[in-house]
């Protein structure tokens, strides 16, 4: 009774270390029915083409004829003419992957024949029609080491209702003797031939194609961002669901991030192909390693103010708010260098993204030998609106800079009242600082998409905590050449008002 208890604890316990060591995804990605649906029009079509390049075997054999005795014939030269999948379906499988069943295909065969017996001999031609084709494939989905998904094949059955062979020649009735036998070993052939060539699409051009899905990918010097999956793929009845790590980290040093990803609580959407859900954590992991790594720094130079604002930064206009700077250092022109004093977090609720950064702006003297003298040091706090912005395969952003509140933490002139500078700040941050910050945010940086995959007809909703993004999909690597549909909807891609923004 002891020992039962004791592994009861045990077991109790060994639950409770895997659930403390679960971690939600800091990005999600999900894939519909509609998705799903697209993907096997691409997928059937691909096979089709796979199907239609099938290397028949010549076979040959023999059979008796009374009074005539045996006859031998060999049938070569087989030409598949066309294979046709017209119809076909896939099913979710919960918990283990899916299900492609493909009904009612048909293929068509010519070739060459020839039977031999000492005083018979003839030859010609013959058409054979597969009609009732039936395959059932079963797809299982994992993840390999390095956290991309993985695909293979759990199993194939094929079936032909039915196999007519037309053959031309002078002796009717003795090929009507044989082609029942004819119509059988080809029947078993092609059902053997096609679930290899099944297999084959899977591991040599589906499995390929996932492995497009990137892992982790550079954004610039400073920073990378990991999209492996945390757990294998994971089939619903409603949807297919990806679990990525969604985090930013430092290219120099990578460490962990000291906050946790939410919950993300994945509404039930069935108008797109896809959807992606980003959560607060996904962005944050951002400012986090790049203010981490220094790389919030901004200076704010005279050069960069426009030539019509007659306010510009030297000790002599500034010497209206800080008459003392003009004293110290008459007529010297200035420079603000602006940095997060700590990492700026974006906040995500239903219907709202907003930050409140903390900032550092320390003001200098440029003196005649170009060495920096540092005059007063600005604490500046602010609230900033975000918007999203979403193309074909990249996700960016813009901000907006509400209302500035002014601390002085540190002065060398002297003390001043700071409200004096409020409106001045504010120009400076609004009209230069913001928009360097946009530019960058514009650029944006890559969704987690595999190769020849584009997106369109966007929307894009804030829920708590996370961002949901949804998008139909377009394959572009199946064709040669873009149809001026295509075309239309490429330049539609491109032209950034045609995004959608929250």
């Amino acid at each position: 009774m002891a020992l039962r208890r004791l592994a009861l604890a045990a077991l109790v316990l060994a639950i409770g270390a895997v659930l403390a060591g679960a971690t939600n995804p800091g990005f999600v990605g999900r894939i519909s029915l509609k998705g799903l649906d697209y993907a096997r029009q691409e997928g059937i079509a691909a096979l089709q083409k796979e199907l239609a390049k099938l290397k028949l075997p010549d076979f040959s054999g023999s059979f008796k004829v009374k009074v005539i005795g045996k006859v031998n014939y060999q049938f070569y030269s087989l030409n598949l003419r066309s294979f046709q999948l017209p119809s076909s379906q896939i099913a979710l499988i919960p918990n283990v992957g899916l299900k492609v069943s493909i009904t009612n295909a048909f293929a068509q065969v010519t070739g060459k024949w020839k039977v031999k017996k000492r005083f018979i001999r003839d030859h010609g031609s013959f058409d054979l029609k597969v009609e009732g084709l039936s395959i059932s494939i079963g797809l299982k989905l994992g993840s390999d080491i390095s956290g991309r998904p993985t695909i293979t094949t759990s199993g194939c059955s094929t079936h032909i209702s039915n196999v007519r062979v037309h053959i031309s020649g002078k002796f009717g009735w003795l090929y009507n003797l044989f082609h029942k036998k004819i119509e059988s070993s080809f029947r078993k052939t092609m059902e053997s031939k096609v679930c290899g060539v099944v297999s084959s699409s899977v591991s040599t051009k589906l499995q390929p194609f996932l492995q497009t899905l990137p892992v982790t990918v550079k954004i610039d010097k400073v920073a990378g961002i990991d999209y492996s999956l945390v757990t294998p793929p994971v089939a619903t009845a409603q949807s297919l669901d990806a679990n990525l790590k969604g985090e930013f980290f430092s290219l120099a040093h990578r460490s962990s991030v000291p906050f946790p990803p939410p919950a993300v609580a994945f509404p039930v959407e069935h108008d797109r192909m896809v959807y992606f859900a980003a959560s607060s954590y996904f962005f944050n992991t951002a400012g986090f390693v790049y203010h981490t790594a220094g790389a919030l720094v901004f200076e704010i130079t005279d050069d960069m103010i426009p030539k019509e604002f007659k306010f510009h930064l030297n000790t002599s206009n500034f010497s209206a708010f800080i008459p003392q700077l003009e004293k110290m250092y008459p007529d010297k022109p200035m420079k603000l260098r602006i940095r997060t004093s700590s990492a700026p977090f974006l906040i995500i609720t239903p219907g709202n993204l907003s930050l409140t950064p903390v900032l550092d702006v320390q003001a200098y003297v440029i003196l005649p030998n170009t060495s920096l003298v540092p005059v007063f040091l600005l604490g500046v706090a602010s609230s900033v609106s975000a918007k999203i912005t979403v193309s074909p395969a990249r996700i960016g952003g813009t901000l907006e800079l509400g209302k500035i509140q002014l601390s002085l933490k540190h002065s060398d002139v002297g003390p001043f009242s700071v409200q004096l500078l409020q409106a001045l700040m504010n120009f400076y941050c609004s009209t230069i600082l913001i928009p360097r910050i946009n530019a960058r945010l514009k650029e944006g940086f890559p969704l987690p998409l595999p190769s020849h995959i584009q997106l369109s007809n966007f929307i894009i909703q804030s829920r708590q905590n996370f961002l949901l993004i949804g998008a139909d999909v377009r394959y572009q690597g199946r064709r040669g050449q873009d149809t001026a549909k295509d075309r239309y909807e490429k330049e539609m891609f491109l032209f950034p008002e045609q995004h959608r923004a929250l």
